[in-house]
């Protein structure tokens, strides 16, 4: 009876074990999940300390992020000698409002795509573009916020523009310690390497510039039309993310990540269709505190 039994189990292994060299979702899990969750973390890091932002601020879902502007409604008249001084009204009110939500994204890997270049080339590479895009969402939200600014100032060309954006931020910003940053079109930055060469150097795929003809940080992107520039101070500048590898949905969806939490990301082998699918989960925004704080310029060309 003891032969037996013993005979049962043994094909009961044989039966139901995974074939020799069988490509099982442990065998995709938690590496490459934590490898491109981390790798896109850092790049937010890079941008975050191009941005001078110290802190990312972790928020729940669906928390609504106001974005003030602030007016002075009166300007007291001086008083004499030992008379009660006026008192100046300040007024801070929202001028947007923007929720924070948890964006989701997938894609699938063919089973012809791992055949051709290997299972870990083929997942990469669809990752790497999958990580792209998720960037290229965060910097485009970022831009377009930045770009409702209620300063403005002008000039002729990008030096005259950055010296009058950088002369706005000096008076809205008067008695405070303002590091001040720009957002360049790349068009208007490629106009200006005709006549004098710079060094870029390159966060979260962008390029930038310290100290820019003295003035500050010079970020250059595409994503601004030629002909605008968008200038404020590093203070404004705020970062807040939804937590991403923790929680009720990343124990859900058996999301991983790094130490940030700021993405969460896991792969799944899909029998049906034949495909590895991923799947990455992320909340992150930035955002300026004050819009009027934020100076549009723009270039004449005159």
């Amino acid at each position: 009876m003891r032969y037996l039994k013993r005979q049962l189990r043994k094909f009961n292994l044989q039966r139901f074990a995974a074939p020799t060299n069988t490509i099982i979702t442990t065998d995709l899990e938690p590496a490459i999940s934590i490898d491109f969750a981390s790798r896109l973390a850092s790049n937010i890091t890079e941008l975050q300390q191009v941005l001078g932002i110290t802190e990312m601020i972790p928020m729940a879902n669906g928390t609504s992020i106001k974005i003030y502007k602030m007016t002075q409604e009166s300007t007291p008249a001086q008083v004499a000698e030992g008379e009660t001084i006026n008192l100046t009204k300040i007024n801070q009110k929202v001028a947007k409002t923007i929720d924070l939500t948890l964006k989701k994204f997938r894609k699938a890997t063919t089973a012809e795509a791992i055949q051709r270049s290997g299972r870990s080339l083929a997942v990469n590479k669809t990752d790497e573009k999958l990580l792209s895009g998720i960037q290229g969402g965060i910097k485009k939200d970022f831009y377009d916020l930045l770009a409702t600014g209620t300063g403005t100032a002008s000039g002729t060309n990008l030096q005259t523009t950055l010296s009058a954006a950088w002369g706005a931020l000096k008076k809205f910003y008067v008695d405070q310690d303002a590091t001040p940053i720009y957002f360049v079109s790349s068009d208007d930055v490629a106009d200006y390497l005709g006549t004098a060469p710079i060094t870029l150097q390159t966060a979260f795929g962008m390029s930038y510039i310290e100290d820019f003809l003295g003035l500050g940080t010079v970020v250059v992107t595409p994503s601004l039309t030629k002909g605008k520039l968008i200038a404020t101070a590093k203070e404004n500048l705020n970062g807040a993310y939804v937590p991403a590898s923790s929680g009720d949905v990343a124990q859900s969806f058996n999301l991983t990540g790094d130490s940030t939490g700021m993405v969460g990301m896991t792969h799944y082998v899909v029998g049906s269709n034949a495909t590895v699918e991923t799947l990455a989960m992320t909340g992150v925004v930035f955002f300026p505190e004050l819009l009027d704080g934020v100076i549009v310029g723009t270039i004449s060309g005159e």
